[in-house]
C-alpha cells in the first residue's frame, strides 16, 4: 500500500472519473443497513430453531460490508456451522425480511450526507471530473436515499449505478466498467474508487482503477481495509479535497 501523499497527488492529477460508495462513505446512516441485515438473519435463524447461531454486528460487517445485500446475507450465513440446513432457502427468507424492514428504516431521521460531501462533489466537478455513486443496494433503495437527501442525478451527482444495473455485484468490476462506459472513459487508470469496505477496494482493484481509497467513516477499520491494499486510507472522504 502506498501512503506517499506526493505519489497519490500525482496519480490524482490523471483522474477523470470518481466513483464513490454510498452508505458509510458519502451517506451517514450509522451502519443501519448492516444492523437491519443482522436483525433479519437472527429472525430467520430463530424461526428455524437456531437460537444458538445468532450473529453479531461485527460478523455482518466483516463478511457483508459493501456487497449486494442478498449475497451479503448468504456469505454471513455460510460462516455458521449448520449441518442439514439449506442456506439458500434461509438466505431468500432473510433477504425478504431485510427488504421489508429497510423500506421503513431509512428516513430523514436515520440518514444524512456526511458533512462537506456536497462541497467536495462541487469541487471535483468544477475541476472537470465526473462524480458517480455506486452501491450494493438495489435501485429502489438507492433512489429512496437520494430522495431523502434531496440529491438527484444531473445536479449533485452525475450518475447512480446500483446492483440492479449489472449482472455481477462487487467485488466484480461491472459497476465501475458501466460508469466508465457511460462517460466514455477508456483508461481505468483515470478512475478513482473510494469506499468504506474492503469489498470496495477489491472492486476498484478488479477494475484496475488508478486510485483505490478506503475511508474510515463506515463499516470497517483501518486494519481491515489495509488487508485489501488500498492506495491510501483516509479518515473521511472529504479529505480528498486536499488533492484537488
Amino acid at each position: 500500500m502506498s501512503t506517499d501523499i506526493n505519489s497519490i497527488k500525482e496519480q490524482f492529477n490523471h483522474i477523470k472519473l470518481c466513483v464513490f460508495d454510498m452508505a458509510g462513505t458519502t451517506v451517514n446512516e450509522d451502519n443501519l443497513v448492516y444492523k437491519t441485515v443482522q436483525d433479519a438473519i437472527n429472525q430467520v435463524l430463530a424461526d428455524a430453531g437456531k437460537l444458538d447461531k445468532q450473529v453479531d454486528l461485527d460478523i455482518c460487517l466483516v463478511f457483508g460490508a459493501g456487497k449486494e445485500k442478498r449475497q451479503a446475507i448468504n456469505d454471513i450465513l455460510n460462516q455458521l456451522d449448520m449441518p442439514n440446513i439449506e442456506v439458500k432457502q434461509l438466505t431468500n427468507t432473510a433477504f425478504s425480511v431485510f427488504k421489508t424492514s429497510l423500506a421503513t428504516a431509512y428516513t430523514k431521521d436515520t440518514l444524512a450526507a456526511f458533512e462537506g460531501v456536497l462541497t467536495l462533489f462541487d469541487k471535483l466537478k468544477a475541476s472537470g471530473r465526473t462524480v458517480v455513486l455506486n452501491t450494493g443496494y438495489d435501485a429502489k433503495t438507492a433512489n429512496k436515499i437520494l430522495t431523502i437527501l434531496g440529491w438527484s442525478v444531473g445536479r449533485e451527482i452525475d450518475a447512480l449505478i446500483t446492483a440492479d444495473d449489472v449482472s455481477n455485484g462487487r467485488p466484480a468490476p461491472d459497476m465501475i466498467t458501466l460508469a466508465m462506459n457511460k462517460f466514455s472513459i477508456e483508461n481505468a487508470q483515470q478512475v478513482l474508487k473510494a469506499g468504506d469496505s474492503g469489498i470496495d477496494i477489491e472492486e476498484g482493484r478488479n477494475a484496475d482503477c488508478g486510485l483505490c481509497i478506503g475511508v474510515l467513516t463506515g463499516a470497517q477499520t483501518k486494519v481491515q481495509l489495509e488487508k485489501y491494499s488500498p492506495d491510501i486510507v483516509l479518515d473521511k472522504l472529504t479529505d480528498l479535497a486536499q488533492l484537488i
